[in-house]
């Protein structure tokens, strides 16, 4: 049997790594009526600090990144495995650090995993990257090897936030990079430029090339200087990606300002409009761009939330384990803590439902997972993976 962390080893392991001792949070163990179904959360694991990507292994097993900059295999019983091994200097400040993670399609051969990351650059700047290693997992001595960084955010920026960061592979194996626009006015407007990465999500293939069908891929665009790798732009800080099932198409949640949280059914060469156009407005209350929430030529979101919630993670759930839902969507809340479940026809939202307000946690990823339970990360310091089921 691994050996698992306790609570001792958890603080030691805290200390070691340059975060402070990790305290236990109180566990959760609740019955909720819903408006479909009458769902279980319980606690799965716990004593984790500021929990952020999630991805299942084949055999059920969960890789989990702490943004404090940790790695680490999840048994099928909320086991802990050691901090994996073998991962690069990482720039831990403000919303930077260790971020989401994903399995390679064949993975069971390649045992090839992909992490972003905040990658730290010369006099304090520092830019999204993304590596892929080859995991040995091991719940005693984890490690990654052959590590490759596959993907540098241009430029990088001296600042603390607005890194996106979601990774989510297609059905062709294209591996998709959501980008945020580092936040500051500075260079927020390079958002609309191409020959920056910032305020992108971009698509590469799992070695870090540039597929030949990439939009600006040939021709460098208009002004003959895009970036091959962009796949859609004007985005503010995509945090949450998911392949919708009946048409293999992206869609994404993206934080807006004050107001604004958008969800976007992403294509190829589109402009989504930050920082021209916007549902919310600055944090001092000035209008964003134009003032306006449409242009022509940037396409509008298929559903927002004013005031804000702080969108972030993002999953289809496609089992019959809870077949109630079956089919709807959901997307986690920061600003105002929730799971939302969100009924769509097509490309658009007919009916929405908030779920776990009462537990006050932030939600900062949610993943279906092969048991057909879902899966949530809440962002604090006393973080945990909570599972949801249908109640006996």
């Amino acid at each position: 049997m691994p050996r698992l962390l306790t609570a001792f080893a958890t603080a030691i392991l805290c200390l070691t790594f340059g975060a402070g001792p990790v305290m236990a949070g109180d566990k959760i163990d609740k019955t909720i009526d819903t408006e479909k179904a009458t769902i279980h959360v319980a606690t799965f694991a716990d004593e984790l600090d500021h929990p952020w990507g999630l991805a299942f292994l084949p055999d059920g097993r969960m890789l989990l990144t702490e943004r404090v900059g940790r790695l680490r295999i999840v048994d099928k019983e909320g086991g802990l495995s050691y901090p994996v091994a073998g991962l690069p200097d990482i720039d831990v400040r403000g919303q930077g650090g260790l971020l989401d993670v994903a399995i390679d399609p064949d993975f069971k051969k390649n045992k090839f995993v992909y992490l972003s990351f905040t990658e730290p650059g010369e006099d304090g700047m520092n830019g999204t990257a993304v590596l892929r290693g080859k995991l040995a997992e091991d719940m005693n001595e984890p490690r990654l090897s052959n590590v490759k960084v596959i993907f540098r955010q241009h430029p990088k920026v001296d600042g603390s936030g607005h890194f996106g960061s979601r990774l989510v592979f297609d059905r062709k194996g294209h591996l998709f990079i959501t980008l945020g626009e580092r936040y500051f006015d500075s260079v927020r407007g390079q958002a609309q430029d191409l020959d920056s990465d910032l305020g992108k999500i971009v698509r590469i293939w799992p070695d870090g090339s540039i597929p030949k069908d990439n939009p600006y891929a040939d021709d460098g665009g208009p002004e003959g200087d895009a970036r091959p790798e962009i796949w859609s732009y004007g985005h503010r800080n995509v945090q949450g990606a998911a392949i919708e099932p009946k048409t293999g198409k992206l869609w994404a949640d993206e934080h807006g300002p004050k107001g604004g949280d958008e969800i976007n059914v992403i294509e190829p060469g589109r402009d989504y409009g930050w920082p021209v156009v916007s549902f919310g407005v600055n944090y001092d209350g000035s209008p964003v761009g134009t003032g306006e929430a449409h242009a022509p030529g940037m396409t509008d979101p298929i559903y927002h939330w004013t005031p804000s919630i702080g969108v972030c993670g993002m999953a289809f759930y496609t089992s019959d384990a809870i077949p109630e839902w079956k089919g709807d969507l959901f997307v986690g809340g920061l600003a105002k803590p929730r799971l939302v479940r969100l009924e769509y026809q097509g490309e658009k939202i007919t009916h929405t439902e908030n779920l776990l307000t009462g537990l006050h946690e932030r939600i900062r990823a949610v993943k279906q997972g092969p048991d057909g339970a879902l899966y949530v990360l809440t962002d604090s310091s006393n973080g945990q993976i909570l599972k949801i089921t249908k109640a006996d």
